[in-house]
């Protein structure tokens, strides 16, 4: 499809600087950018870009002010990047959906799936299964006994729900993901082996939650394990059995988190981050890259770090730690001339 910079702007509500008739038919990197193009400019350390783009279109915020000649038409609008999202959003629209039910598939008598839009090929759905209108069920997904998955919601190929799962409206799960498996939980015994401990509990997942490929959620023990609304995990997190964790919280890729720790919500977790069980961690709390957490977290805290230290303390110490073999030097010398005066 083919749109002018006037007809996106439009659409956008935001105002053109340079040519309003030129074209565009695809997207582009700000460094990549070709002609017939639109890009965007969000984070300014990409600005230099903007200068030598070939993109046609550049989206860029309201308040940036570029320093030399752009030679590609700019749309201001208030958040570059948001309305980069908005336009992709129309042009997933266009993209035309799956329909219909593919064979062969295995769909219990029980299992309540007329509302669905599309069941790929191999797909099983167990027992009492019940699907939300316009569910998506892609090939090679396994939905077990008694499921509920509620309207809008995708399921990608390879997702497997264990039983008694249930997912909100207008979710994602992408491929691979594993909704539902048994928690990590054994008992030691006197011998030094363990004893598995049955984990008859689920999991439940609110709406508007994006889950990323092979990504997993244990069933609790007893109880629930719950992800609230607005949720979004990247791939290959664990979260483990019985945790809790509050709307709109991020977690990046390889981030985990222990059994029975409840997270509040609006937290951001890094890349890699570990959070330990049997913790509360509160509202607006930031994890870095590569933090662990073993102690409870207040609101409103930024830890960094391995040990989970407080930001402004941890950087206190990592500009001592730079300078550690300097400082270990000193040490010595002061220590020699010590002994020296002793001596005399």
């Amino acid at each position: 499809m083919e749109f002018s910079a006037l007809e996106i702007a439009t659409f956008l509500s935001g105002e053109i600087i340079g040519d309003p008739t030129i074209k565009i038919n695809n997207v582009s990197k700000i460094e990549d950018g070709k002609p017939g193009t639109l890009t965007f400019l969000a984070n300014l350390k990409y600005e230099n870009f903007l200068y030598e783009t070939n993109a046609s279109v550049v989206l860029i915020n309201a308040d940036f002010v570029p320093v030399r000649e752009v030679k590609a038409t700019m749309i201001k609008v208030k958040d570059a990047y948001a309305a980069l999202s908005s336009l992709l959003d129309l042009y997933v629209k266009s993209v035309p959906e799956k329909r219909g039910i593919e064979q062969p598939n295995f769909i219990d008598q029980s299992a309540k799936t007329d509302n669905a839009s599309y069941l790929g090929a191999f797909c099983y759905i167990g027992k009492n299964v019940s699907l939300g209108k316009n569910v998506k069920v892609y090939p090679h997904a396994w939905i077990d006994d008694n499921c509920i998955i509620g309207d809008n919601t995708i399921l990608y190929s390879g997702v497997k729900l264990y039983a008694a799962t249930q997912i909100g409206k207008n979710c994602i799960i992408h491929a691979g993901a594993v909704i539902g498996a048994d928690g990590f939980g054994f008992a030691p015994l006197e011998d030094g082996s363990y004893k598995k401990v049955q984990q008859i509990g689920n999991v439940t997942i609110e709406d508007n939650v994006e889950i990323g490929a092979n990504s997993t959620i244990d069933r609790a023990t007893l109880g629930t394990t719950h992800v609230k609304k607005g949720v979004k995990i990247d791939n290959l997190v664990q979260v483990a059995h019985n945790v809790v964790v509050g709307e709109n919280t991020v977690m990046a890729a390889q981030f985990g988190v222990a059994g029975s720790t409840s997270i509040g919500q609006n937290c951001v977790f890094g890349g890699q981050a570990g959070v330990a069980g049997h913790l509360k961690v509160g509202n607006n709390v930031t994890m870095a890259a590569k933090t662990g957490a073993t102690n409870n977290i207040k609101d409103n805290t930024l830890l960094m770090g391995a040990w989970g230290i407080e930001a402004s303390r941890f950087r206190r110490a990592e500009a001592v730690f730079r300078n550690l073999p300097e400082l270990v030097a000193e040490v010595n010398n002061l220590k020699k001339e010590i002994r020296k005066i002793k001596n005399e």
